[in-house]
C-alpha cells in the first residue's frame, strides 16, 4: 500500500509510529496528484513547494517527539473560498483573479497550529453558487458530475489526491458531492466551527466542515476545527460531546414522508439496507413525520437567493460580465426580491426550527438518503421521476440537503452502497444541535461492518 493511500486515522498512525514519515506521505499525496489530477481536475492551485516545506517541518517535529494532534504532517485540501495567508482564493471565478489572502482564515489557522499540511485549493462551483461543480470531474466516472459546491474537495479526497479537505455547505455543498463520490461529509452545528476568512454565500445558511474517508477520519479533525472565534458573529463556544457507547437503545428516525419521495429505487434499496443495518447493531427504528416539508425549498431559495446578492451587490455593478452564466443569473433573481419575502422566509425559518426541536425530541439521529439520485452525467440539466415529475438537477440535489441548514442540525453522509452503474450512493444522519458525537458514533458503527473502502481509480 502506497502512503497516499491510507485513511487519516492509519496515516496518524503510521506517522506517530514512524512507520511512515511526513514528508513521505506528503510527497506520495503531490505524486498522485500529478498523476489523477490531468483527469479530475480538482485543484486550483497545487501548493507543492509550500507542502514539502511544511512536511519537513512536521518531520522535525515527529523525530523530536512533538506531535502536534492527530493531524500533524497529515495532507489537506482546502475548498478556494478558504483564506490562506499569501495564497490565491479565487472561489474559481474570473471575478477574484490574482486575489491573494492576506492573513489564515480562521479554520487554515487551527489546521497549522495542528501541524496539518496543506497541499492545494480545490475547486468550487463559482462562489459555491452551484450543486455541480461543471470543472471538476467524478473520481469514479469522469462523464459524470462531481456534485457540489465542495466538488473539488470531495474529488481529492475519494482519489487519494488529499488525505481529507475541508468544504462548505450552505445548501448541502458538502454532504452532495461526498455522497455523489463515496466518501464521508460532515456539516456540523451551524456556528459550531468559525467561518472568519471564508467567502461568504449565504451568511444564515454557510457552514465549514470536513470531507474525510470514514467517519472515523471526520471524528479526528472535528475537534480541531470548533471552538470559538470572537471574528464569527454566529460563533459558538465549544460543546462538549456525550461520551461514546453502542447503538443498544439509540432510537434512530426513519422518515415517513419526504425523504423517500422521487428517490432513484437503487438509492432507497440501499439506503433502506443501511438502516436495517443499523436495527441489527442494536437502534431501535421509530417512524418520524418531517414537519413543513411544502416550504423547505422556498425557505432555502428565500434566504439564500437574497443573502448572496447583497454579498455580490458591488461586484455585480461593476463587473458582471465576469461571472458565469448561471451563477450571474440567480445573483440578478436575488435584487428583485423584496424586503417581505426575505423576512417570511426567516419567520417560515424559525417556525420549522421549532418543528424540527419538537421532532428531534422522539429520536437521536435521523436516518435518509443523502441524494436522491447518484451522480448524473455532466450536462444533464434534469431528472424526470416516475411519477413524471421533472426536476432540474439542482433543486433534486438540494432538496434533501437543505433542511439541516436550514433548521442548522448537525448532518453527516457517508457511503452505503452504488447503484447499477457502480456509483456511490450515501446515506444522510441528522440530529440535534451539537450532536455531532451522535452522529458520528451511528456512522462509525455502521462502517465498521463494511469492507474497507477503496479509492477511486487513477486517470
Amino acid at each position: 500500500m502506497q502512503p497516499y493511500e491510507l485513511s487519516l486515522a492509519a496515516a496518524a498512525d503510521a506517522i506517530r509510529t514512524r512507520r511512515v514519515s511526513p514528508v513521505e506521505l506528503v510527497d506520495s499525496v503531490l505524486d498522485r496528484i500529478e498523476r489523477v489530477e490531468p483527469g479530475l481536475r480538482a485543484y486550483v492551485t497545487v501548493t507543492a513547494e509550500r507542502a514539502r516545506r511544511s512536511a519537513r517541518e512536521a518531520e522535525r517535529e515527529a523525530v523530536a517527539g512533538r506531535l502536534r494532534s492527530p493531524l500533524h504532517g497529515i495532507p489537506v485540501g482546502l475548498k478556494d473560498l478558504i483564506d490562506v495567508a499569501d495564497t490565491a482564493t479565487t472561489a474559481s471565478s474570473r471575478v477574484r483573479a490574482g486575489h491573494r489572502a492576506k492573513t489564515d482564515s480562521a479554520v487554515a489557522a487551527r489546521l497549522t497550529a495542528a501541524g496539518a499540511v496543506l497541499v492545494g485549493k480545490t475547486h468550487t462551483h463559482e462562489f459555491a453558487y452551484g450543486l455541480t461543480t461543471p470543472q471538476t470531474h467524478n473520481a469514479w466516472d469522469r462523464e459524470r458530475i462531481a456534485g457540489g459546491s465542495s466538488g473539488g474537495s470531495a474529488v481529492a479526497v475519494a482519489a487519494g489526491a488529499a488525505t481529507f479537505a475541508l468544504g462548505t455547505d450552505t445548501g448541502g455543498s458538502i454532504r452532495v458531492p461526498a455522497a455523489l463520490n463515496g466518501v464521508v461529509g460532515l456539516k456540523p452545528t451551524y456556528g459550531l466551527v468559525p467561518r472568519h476568512g471564508v467567502t461568504s454565500l449565504s451568511w444564515s445558511l454557510d457552514h465549514v466542515g470536513p470531507i474525510t474517508r470514514t467517519v472515523e477520519d471526520a471524528a479526528l479533525v472535528l475537534p480541531i476545527l470548533t471552538g470559538h472565534d470572537p471574528r464569527d458573529p454566529a460563533g459558538l463556544s465549544d460543546r462538549r460531546p456525550p461520551s461514546e457507547g453502542d447503538l443498544s437503545g439509540l432510537r434512530v428516525g426513519v422518515p415517513r414522508n419526504y425523504y423517500f419521495d422521487r428517490v432513484g429505487p437503487d438509492v432507497e434499496a440501499a439506503v433502506r439496507r443501511a438502516i436495517d443495518r443499523l436495527e441489527t447493531l442494536g437502534a431501535r427504528l421509530v417512524e418520524v413525520e418531517i414537519p413543513m416539508t411544502r416550504y423547505i425549498q422556498a425557505i432555502q431559495w428565500g434566504l439564500m437567493v437574497p443573502e448572496a446578492t447583497a454579498y455580490h451587490e458591488k461586484t455585480l455593478r461593476e463587473a458582471a460580465g465576469l461571472y458565469t452564466a448561471d451563477v450571474r443569473i440567480l445573483l440578478e433573481a436575488g435584487a428583485l426580491m423584496t424586503a417581505g419575502d426575505y423576512l417570511r422566509a426567516q419567520r417560515a425559518r424559525t417556525l420549522m426550527r421549532r418543528a424540527w426541536t419538537r421532532m428531534l425530541q422522539e429520536v437521536d439521529v435521523i436516518a435518509a438518503p443523502a441524494v436522491p439520485a447518484t451522480a448524473v452525467r455532466a450536462g444533464e440539466e434534469s431528472l424526470t421521476w416516475p411519477d413524471g415529475t421533472v426536476e432540474s438537477v439542482s433543486d433534486a440535489y438540494v432538496r434533501l440537503s437543505a433542511p439541516a441548514n436550514i433548521t442548522g442540525v448537525p448532518s453527516l453522509s457517508l457511503p452505503v452502497g452504488r447503484d447499477r452503474q457502480g456509483m456511490p450512493i450515501g446515506m444522510q444522519l441528522l440530529g440535534r444541535p451539537f450532536g455531532e458525537a451522535a452522529l458520528l458514533r451511528v456512522g462509525h458503527a455502521y462502517e465498521r461492518t463494511e469492507p474497507a473502502r477503496e479509492l477511486a481509480p487513477a486517470a
